[in-house]
C-alpha cells in the first residue's frame, strides 16, 4: 500500500482510475476501505472516468497512530490532504468527505481554495458551525473495559465498529477528543467554492444540510431519504447526486 509522510506522521492512501482527480476523506473510526470501497464509490467514480485518491486519516487505518489530542486539529489533518496533494504533483482537485472527513473538507477549502475544485460535504450540515455532531463521550466508550460497561447506545455502536475495524482505540479517543472544531457561520461565509451539502433525513448527527447550504456562497443541498448517519454513506441517491453535481464542474 503507497504512503508518504506529513513531518513525523505517515499518511497510507490509495490512487485508482485516470481522469480528473477527486480526493476522498473518511469519517471519524472508519478507514479509506470501509467508506470508501465498501459501500462501492471507487466503482461508482472511476467507472464515469475518475482518478479516485483516498487516504487513512491520522489515527487510522494504516497510517500512524497518536496519542496527544493536540495532534488531531481538524486543520492539522486538512494539512494531510494538501501534503497528499503535494506528494502526488496535484494542484486541484475535487474533495468529498464523509462526517469528519467533511469537516476536514471544509477546513482544506477555507484554507487553501485554490487546491479545491468543489466539495462534497456528506453526512456534515450545519453543525460543521452550530457544534460538533459526535459527542466527546464516544472517547470514554472506547477506552472502556468492554461493550457491557458502556451505557451510551452512541458509544456502544462507536466502540463496536472500532472494534470490527480492529482500530487503535487509545488513538481515535484521542482523535475525538482534538478533532471538534467549528467554523464560525462567517468563515464558512468564505468557503467560495462549488460545494455539495449531503445529508440522510433521519441524521440527527450531521444537521440540517440546507441550513448549511444557505451560509455558504455556491452550495446546494441534497436530501437522502430515509437514512441515518451510518446508512447514508453508500445510498444510490446520494451516489447520483454526487456524480450529477460533479459533471456540472467544467
Amino acid at each position: 500500500m503507497p504512503s508518504f509522510h506529513n513531518g513525523p506522521v505517515e499518511i497510507a492512501f490509495f490512487d485508482e482510475g485516470e481522469g480528473e482527480p477527486i480526493v476522498l476523506v473518511h469519517g471519524f473510526a472508519s478507514t479509506k476501505e470501509v467508506n470508501w470501497v465498501h459501500p462501492g464509490w471507487v466503482v461508482t467514480l472511476t467507472r464515469v472516468g475518475r482518478r479516485v485518491i483516498a487516504l487513512d486519516n491520522r489515527g487510522h487505518g494504516a497510517s500512524t497512530k497518536l496519542y496527544d489530542p493536540a495532534a488531531y486539529h481538524t486543520a492539522i489533518m486538512a494539512e494531510d490532504v494538501s501534503a497528499l496533494l503535494d506528494h502526488l504533483g496535484i494542484g486541484r482537485a475535487d474533495v468529498m468527505g464523509y462526517s469528519m472527513g467533511a469537516r476536514i473538507a471544509a477546513y482544506l477549502a477555507l484554507a487553501h481554495p485554490e487546491r479545491v475544485r468543489s466539495a462534497v460535504l456528506g453526512g456534515l450540515g450545519i453543525k460543521l458551525v452550530d457544534g460538533v455532531g459526535l459527542p466527546e463521550t464516544i472517547a470514554a466508550a472506547l477506552e472502556a473495559p468492554n461493550v457491557s460497561a458502556i451505557g451510551d447506545e452512541q458509544g456502544r455502536m462507536f466502540r463496536a465498529f472500532a472494534d470490527q475495524t480492529k482500530s487503535d482505540r487509545q488513538a481515535l479517543a484521542a482523535c475525538i477528543r482534538g478533532s471538534r472544531q467549528t467554523l464560525t457561520r462567517e468563515e464558512a461565509g468564505c468557503i467560495d467554492v462549488p460545494t455539495l451539502v449531503a445529508v440522510g433525513t433521519k441524521d440527527p448527527v450531521a444537521g440540517s444540510a440546507r441550513e448549511l447550504a444557505t451560509i455558504l456562497p455556491d452550495a446546494r443541498a441534497l436530501d437522502i431519504p430515509g437514512r441515518d448517519h451510518m446508512l447514508a454513506v453508500g445510498d444510490r441517491v446520494f451516489k447520483e447526486g454526487v456524480l450529477a453535481f460533479l459533471a456540472e464542474r467544467p
